[in-house]
């Protein structure tokens, strides 16, 4: 994933300094090559790929917050109100 996300980095940086060095190119055009090239294109693909790590980190977190909640304490028995809430009578 990572390789394809360099390699389009380093054409999209080959790109804006071939316009850059032109003479009949700019700096700032090539800054907007880098940006709109580059830039916002590995984002969005980087973004894309990176999906099923973020799910699959998610849903550990998750198992690991259920497992933890419903860990038996040192005796064995699963958490829960040592004490039953009372209420006054008015």
């Amino acid at each position: 994933m990572y390789l394809v996300l360099i390699a389009w980095f380093y054409v999209a940086l080959m790109m804006a300094v071939a316009e850059a060095t032109s003479p009949v190119g700019s700096v700032l055009g090539a800054v907007f090559t880098f940006l709109l090239y580059g830039v916002l294109p590995m984002g969005v693909v980087g973004y894309i790929m990176g999906s099923p790590a973020r799910r699959r980190a998610r849903k550990a977190q998750e198992a690991q917050t259920q497992a933890l909640s419903a860990a038996p304490d040192a005796h064995g028995e699963t958490p829960c109100d040592a004490v039953a809430p009372v209420r006054k009578e008015g």
